[in-house]
């Protein structure tokens, strides 16, 4: 080869690819899968790493079919196959010919331990998750500023409910740093009540992508919540941590915002169709109600009430009678101790004992009278009353 001469990148590409294809035509090699991604032609494209280098990875569709377990994010395997250089890109790759599992990924076991810790500890409780409110009218967003997911969020509210307002709280969602910056922004909106709901998440990637969410203190800080939270993470296949412990797990970023922006139209149907049943509601009611009327006839509605009336109206004259009846008796006896006293007073008044022919002696200046011979003596003066005037007297003998 002449040093002097310049290599196209064709060509240099095509040494490489000589070089590397023709000195490693089979390997097996163990790793995590990252991104895996089956496209619609039935190829698989995905990455294996370890805790120092990925590779890039293709498994054409027939050697993909033959595979007897489902491979994803997360998952430790033995891949053999032969390396590939992709020239229109300028990268190798493992073209994997078989594929089987090594043991559970490093990842997934991590996350799998941490979800029973927090599980033990009550994090994921439904009763401790506060309920959504039924028309939210603020929403607080903790997700990337710049992010597809905002913007589908942004998007679907304005679309079918204007009239929420919506605050962003800007978080870094994947890195080191990704996961300190969300339990700032959740603490933040509950702090100062930014809203009736929170959602928290990010668009789709990797499980690595999304570790920032299974994070411990994201995940406390989501349980710790007093405002409901929602977590929508990634697509429909991922999942994070946080889920279990937000109020309720939305597919997608897009998903979150429907069910905190029920439509206006929506709302508007269900006032129309509340109403309609509430009016024919009342139009059946009484349409009974005027079908018993008209079953009867004046006369016959006289009597009912008649009939309804009877008891009261006999209870009424049963109070009247044993009113007028008590009143009699108790004028009867008041008069019948009226008569009893003035017979007792009668018979005690001593003018009345003196009409039946008795006297009263005193001792002259004396109001006591005498009751007895002995106080008496021969030539003593004594005043003697008679029911009709009285008369001065000397006692000539006394006799006892």
């Amino acid at each position: 080869m002449n040093d002097d001469r310049a290599l196209t990148v064709s060509e240099l590409t095509g040494i490489v690819k000589e070089l590397l294809e023709g000195s490693l035509p089979s390997v097996l090699v163990e790793g995590e899968i990252s991104n895996w991604r089956p496209a619609s032609s039935g190829h698989v494209y995905f990455t294996l790493k370890d805790s120092g280098a990925s590779l890039q990875a293709v498994m054409f569709k027939g050697r993909a079919s033959r595979l007897d377990f489902r491979p994803s994010d997360g998952a430790l395997v033995r891949a053999r196959g032969a390396l590939g250089v992709y020239a229109a890109r300028g990268q190798y790759q493992l073209v994997v010919d078989t594929m089987q599992k090594a043991g559970e990924g490093d990842i997934l076991a991590m996350l799998e331990r941490r979800k029973r810790q927090l599980a033990a500890e009550g994090l994921f409780d439904a009763d401790r998750k506060p309920p959504l409110p039924a028309f939210p009218t603020r929403v607080a967003v903790v997700t990337s500023p710049t992010g597809a997911a905002l913007r589908d969020i942004l998007s679907v509210l304005g679309r079918r409910n204007s009239g929420v307002r919506v605050t962003v709280l800007p978080a870094a969602v994947q890195g080191e740093q990704a996961p300190e910056a969300i339990v700032r922004q959740i603490e933040a909106a509950n702090a100062f009540a930014l809203g009736d709901v929170i959602i928290v998440g990010r668009g789709g990637g990797s499980l690595e992508d999304l570790l920032a969410f299974s994070d411990e203190a994201v995940v406390r800080a989501v349980a710790a919540s007093r405002i409901p939270v929602i977590s929508a993470v990634g697509h429909e296949i991922d999942w994070a941590l946080s889920d279990y412990a937000a109020s309720l797990r939305a597919p997608t970023p897009s998903a979150a915002a429907e069910l905190v922006s029920e439509s206006a139209q929506a709302i508007a149907d269900r006032v129309t169709v509340a109403a309609d049943s509430l009016a024919l509601g009342i139009r059946s009611r009484l349409e009974r109600a005027r079908g018993v009327v008209d079953s009867f006839s004046s006369e016959q509605l006289e009597m009912r009430l008649e009939r309804a009336l009877q008891p009261s109206r006999q209870r009424f004259d049963d109070a009247k009678e044993a009113l007028v009846r008590g009143a009699r008796d108790a004028r009867l006896a008041a008069r019948h101790r009226l008569s009893s006293a003035d017979a007792v007073l009668r018979a005690s008044d001593p003018l009345a004992i003196l009409a039946r022919g008795f006297a009263v002696v005193r001792k002259p200046g004396e109001a006591r009278a005498v009751r007895s011979a002995a106080e008496l003596a021969a030539g003593d003066g004594v005043s003697i009353q008679f029911s009709s005037g009285g008369a001065d007297a000397a006692i000539v003998e006394v006799r006892t």
